[in-house]
């Protein structure tokens, strides 16, 4: 099929939920995707951070195939080794002891707002409240939407889940204010992603963790965006040298098949006990066994300093091109995560971009986001830099 047929297809039949690029992708390799008509494109967007490994890396892609010759699916009334397999991986690899595997995302923050409303109802004396912040993006459920904090997304779902008070980011001050009798937990991103790749100051995730300790309440990271290696480090609170008592991951973590994950610790997860919660594809042979596969490749210390490597490559270059653009304000980001503020609305670049070549988002409305593949090379760096030049230079 073409491009302009597989757009008549597609409109005829989907609901219109998605604001689409002009692009039908047939197939992609490592850092690379064809269209429908065959025109390479590099990606640097990367399934919104998803194919950390690229398209169809050979790892875990023999881990599907042979995986899917054995077992796809059992329900959790029995045991698989593979999902033990996975678990004790996240569990050596983390702060966790115990691990929860569901289906997406959105899933692992429901079960870890879930998971710390049963903690305050059995251990915490029945305290139910949860304080997320504003410019969050933790997912579409009427939970994680509540948690999200941003009203685009809230208009036309009112009334959202009681019990979820927002406060700003990145302030340590109106989060402690913000604490009262009720509350139970504190739930972040340690890097807004959809919000516009804010990172916080340095002091703030090590502030949360002792505000959390001083009034008995539990610290929950959504490092669905920045686990797996996102950063530069396996998972994102490390940079910080701070412990979550909960932790969400998703996207990265099956090397582009869909899962996700709730971690964490022994005392914790003591309240979710059989009923309490579940899922009938969580665990999924498929999806488990390209996890293990995609988690042991990331998790790799030389693998990791690469994708370090070309954060620092990525943004050195982002840095000399806001100097020399008019339209960035700022660069954002850590890792292979980086953002460009840019003076006003950024969809123009990033269809100059596509034309060029070159796939990133724009998010925040003026934040040109871009998450490549952590296998990414210098020489795809650089590709990818050049286009991004000539679009802000045409902007």
């Amino acid at each position: 099929m073409t491009s302009a047929e597989v757009f008549a297809r597609n409109s005829a039949h989907e609901i219109g939920l998605y604001a689409r690029q002009p692009l039908a992708i047939a197939r992609g390799q490592g850092c690379s995707v064809w269209d429908a008509d065959g025109k390479r494109y590099l990606d640097f967007f990367a399934g919104v951070a998803v194919n950390s490994l690229g398209h169809c890396h050979p790892t875990v892609v023999e881990a599907i195939r042979r995986q899917a010759g054995e077992l796809l699916h059992v329900s959790n009334h029995y045991h698989t080794a593979i999902e033990g397999e996975l678990a004790a991986l996240l569990c050596r690899h983390s702060f966790a002891e115990r691990v929860f595997l569901c289906n997406s995302g959105t899933e692992a923050i429901e079960a870890a707002m879930k998971l710390a409303r049963r903690w305050g109802a059995e251990m915490g004396g029945g305290r139910y409240e949860l304080l997320a912040t504003h410019g969050s993006f933790h997912g579409r459920t009427f939970g994680a939407l509540s948690a999200t904090g941003q009203e685009k997304y809230h208009r036309g779902y009112f009334p959202l889940l009681p019990g979820v008070r927002l406060v700003p980011y990145d302030d340590l001050g109106a989060m402690e204010a913000a604490i009262a009798p009720e509350t139970i937990a504190i739930m972040i991103e340690p890097i807004q992603g959809e919000g516009g790749v804010v990172v916080p100051r340095a002091d703030y995730l090590r502030g949360l963790q002792a505000l959390a300790r001083r009034h008995d309440l539990l610290l929950v990271f959504d490092e669905i965006q920045t686990g797996m290696g996102r950063t530069g480090k396996l998972f994102a609170y490390e940079h910080a040298g701070v412990t979550p008592d909960i932790m969400a991951l998703a996207k990265a973590l099956g090397g582009g098949v869909p899962i996700g994950a709730l971690c964490t610790t022994e005392r914790i997860a003591a309240v979710f006990t059989p009923g309490a919660h579940g899922t009938t594809f969580g665990g999924n042979p498929l999806a488990c066994a390209a996890a293990v596969a995609a988690l042991e490749t990331i998790a790799d210390r030389d693998f990791l300093a690469h994708a370090e490597s070309m954060g620092h490559r990525l943004r050195d270059g982002l840095e000399r091109r806001a100097a020399r653009h008019r339209r960035v304000r700022e660069v954002r980001g850590l890792g292979l995560m980086q953002g460009l503020l840019l003076d006003g609305p950024g969809g123009d670049i990033v269809a100059r971009c596509l034309e060029g070549g070159l796939l990133i988002n724009c998010t925040a409305e003026r934040v040109l986001r871009m998450t490549p593949p952590l296998i990414v090379t210098a020489d795809e760096v650089d590709e990818a830099l050049e286009i991004l030049d000539g679009a802000l230079a045409t902007a």
